[in-house]
């Protein structure tokens, strides 16, 4: 793996060097959108629909919507003073217990790898989490935004984990609770079937299988060579007419049949 960050994690008096590594990855498959006619990727490109145009990226200004049809516009320079810096150090601010930060803050997990001169301090803070039952909750910027995390042990490392400020968590009071009365019997039966289901957890024992499933498709089709060959650089060639597309695809079609043979 390559590190996305490097810095050092502070604890008091002492910095400990890390690196930092994204410990999850998404596993979706992701379609592109082709032409139905030619099988040319489909490009998309910035157009303002009052000036029927492209629009080139130096004449994007910022806008925020404040009501529907109503923006303040922003210049980069006056929104250069809430731009954090980037910063190389994970500041811890104190330690708390795991169970005190529900699950709902919680947003994304990184490694975090002791440095060539970091073993030692990283080995006693980890051993000293260890011990403690707690976690560190922490303050660091990535990617110039100011960031709230928590640090704790996981099998042999420290992780980090990014979570969301409070003002970040959607109400829930606003939704209605079941207020339906329980009988104890139906409760005792309930209680019964989650005991019944109740086993240690074992993260191998799940799987997507949609997306195991379009992998099969995909593959089928591949050996079964339903395949679009498409240029690298067909994004950067110039806009042709409908009629100019299909005849290239079908030349290109003929050349990867290679000539006729008659009989």
């Amino acid at each position: 793996m390559r590190s996305m960050w490097k810095g050092s994690l502070s604890f008091g008096l002492v910095n400990i060097p890390v690196k930092m590594y994204t410990a999850t990855e998404s596993k979706d498959i992701r379609f592109n959108q082709l032409h139905s006619l030619c099988r040319t990727p489909i490009r998309y490109e910035k157009v303002c629909p009052a000036c029927q145009r492209a629009v080139e990226p130096s004449e994007i200004v910022r806008g925020y919507q404040y009501e529907r049809g109503h923006y303040v516009v922003f210049e980069d320079e006056e929104l250069e003073s809430f731009t954090e810096r980037t910063s190389h150090t994970i500041d811890i601010l104190r330690f708390v217990e795991l169970r005190e930060i529900d699950p709902i803050y919680y947003n994304k997990t990184y490694y975090l790898e002791p440095a060539d001169t970091g073993g030692k301090a990283y080995a006693l803070l980890q051993e000293a989490l260890s011990m403690s039952g707690k976690i560190a909750v922490a303050k660091m910027t990535i990617r110039s935004k100011p960031t709230l995390a928590v640090v704790r042990v996981y099998h042999t490392l420290l992780a980090l984990e990014t979570i969301f400020y409070p003002d970040e968590i959607r109400d829930h009071t606003r939704l209605a609770a079941a207020r339906a009365p329980v009988q104890e019997k139906e409760l005792q039966m309930a209680l019964s079937l989650i005991e019944s289901l109740a086993e240690p957890f074992q993260p191998e024992d799940y799987q997507d299988e949609r997306r195991l499933g379009l992998q099969e498709l995909i593959e089928a089709k591949i050996r079964g060579r339903e395949v679009v060959l498409v240029e690298p650089d067909a994004g950067d060639l110039p806009t042709l007419d409908l009629l100019a597309a299909l005849q290239a695809s079908l030349q290109a079609q003929e050349g990867r049949q290679g000539p006729e043979v008659r009989h």
